[in-house]
């Protein structure tokens, strides 16, 4: 509801085109620092607690948002938003405590599927909102509302969270961190996916809502009374243990294809009308349509990994070399007709790859830094945003089709990158169970 709007309310604020590049730039700045280190400590402090702080944090961000009238503050409007608003990386995360790694593909899908339709249905109601008087401003109120009523619906229904294995909470023991430590070691090395599991909590009688009032007060213990230097110390060993294991190879991966796939989009509408002199009511259509079959696509995730039998390198490399091969027809198209079948299969391809790395980063880190390591990756997604836009300026220099053009360069070396770290994969093991 926001993103397309942002631009034209800064200038309509005073500011210049520098300083609205500036302003806008803050957010995803915040974002490349924040989304590891808050999601390092929805695996400290448990999901709901994290969930419910970014989600009430957010809704702050969106109704300041929605009483700006300078441009100081915007910029202080968009901090906690660009601290905070980390909600899907967060479910992810919580997704992945509760289902089993083979069934996580068709889940991660599904989410994803859910997720996109809140970007197609997004801007539509707010360009409708944006007509009306003082537009922007009821959209920013409306988006801290909804933030809102999510805080209140995570507060409210029945919870069950399924925690990984977390020593740290009890450390007058020092046995106990020592388990954690050499736990926490091996599972992000070694990436186990041991968990213990919490029981769903049940309203249907008087004692189970007294048990469910109890569960309330023991999770409000650990999370909201565990001291801060604890967890600083907890998300600062997470964030150094994923730091320092060997998955620099799938983070390079998804760098590559990020800044690709940005590539790719970065000036569709500019380069199909300079091409094929198409018109942008006409180009907003095209998009709309990929945008729709990649929302579509969550759902052939499930059926996609079972027919590979669950093998998620392979799958991420075919479908790497499916997006690469589409983003060279796409810069070679000779008519919209190509361009409209590259599109169809590139919404497919890069839906499929981005539920892949997701689930190869939780397999090879393990389930007990599920949030570090889905944090970790919407950071390096982050670096990719930094990046697309100066590298599409400078190929636009030599021509329309300059930006995809290096796209395949760049996916092109997430191929062969691919080629030659899977076979290591597959000697040193990417899931191996760890039995304390």
């Amino acid at each position: 509801m926001i993103i397309p709007l942002l631009s034209h309310h800064v200038k309509a604020l005073g500011a210049s085109p520098t300083v609205a590049g500036i302003v806008g730039s803050t957010y995803g700045i915040l974002q490349l620092f924040s989304s590891t280190i808050v999601g390092s400590w929805s695996d400290v402090v448990g999901r709901r607690y994290s969930l419910l702080t970014c989600l009430l944090l957010s809704a702050l961000g969106y109704g300041l948002l929605g009483m700006s009238t300078s441009i100081t503050l915007f910029v202080l409007a968009r901090i906690p938003v660009g601290l905070f608003k980390h909600s899907l990386s967060i479910c992810r995360a919580l997704l992945s405590d509760l289902v089993s790694a083979s069934e996580r593909p068709l889940v991660m899908g599904h989410f994803n599927a859910a997720s996109s339709v809140g970007f197609i249905l997004g801007p539509v109601v707010g360009g409708y909102l944006t007509e009306q008087e003082g537009g922007f401003y009821i959209s920013s109120f409306t988006c801290g509302a909804i933030f809102l009523i999510n805080a209140a619906l995570v507060w409210m229904l029945p919870w069950s969270e399924t925690r990984t294995d977390r020593c740290e909470t009890n450390h007058s023991n020092n046995t106990s961190k020592g388990c954690h430590d050499t736990y926490c070691s091996k599972s992000v090395q070694n990436g186990s996916h041991a968990k213990s599991h919490q029981p769903v909590v049940k309203t249907e009688t008087g004692a189970a809502s007294r048990s469910s009032w109890k569960h309330r007060l023991r999770w409000r213990e650990v999370s909201l009374l565990q001291p801060a230097w604890r967890q600083l110390s907890s998300v600062s060993s997470r964030i150094h243990m994923v730091a320092s294991s060997d998955m620099w190879d799938l983070f390079l991966v998804r760098l590559l294809m990020a800044v690709a796939i940005m590539l790719y989009y970065s000036n569709f509408s500019l380069a199909l009308e300079e091409r094929f002199s198409l018109r942008p009511k006409v180009t907003g259509y095209l998009i709309s349509y990929s945008s729709t079959l990649g929302a579509l696509a969550g759902f052939l995730v499930g059926p996609v990994t079972q027919i590979y039998k669950n093998n998620m390198p392979s799958l991420l490399l075919h479908s790497t070399v499916l997006t690469c091969s589409l983003i060279f027809l796409y810069a070679a198209a000779p008519s919209v007709w190509q361009v409209l079948l590259t599109s169809t299969f590139f919404a497919i391809s890069t839906t499929i790859g981005r539920t892949c790395i997701t689930d190869l980063e939780l397999q090879r880190g393990g389930a007990q830094a599920s949030g570090t390591l889905i944090g970790a990756g919407q950071s390096v997604t982050a670096v990719g945003r930094v990046l697309a836009p100066l590298l599409s300026g400078l190929t636009q220099e030599f021509s329309p089709c300059g930006p995809p053009s290096l796209g395949v360069v760049l996916a092109l070396a997430a191929v062969g990158l691919l080629l030659v770290r899977i076979p290591k994969w597959d000697k040193s093991g990417a899931v191996k169970t760890v039995k304390l």
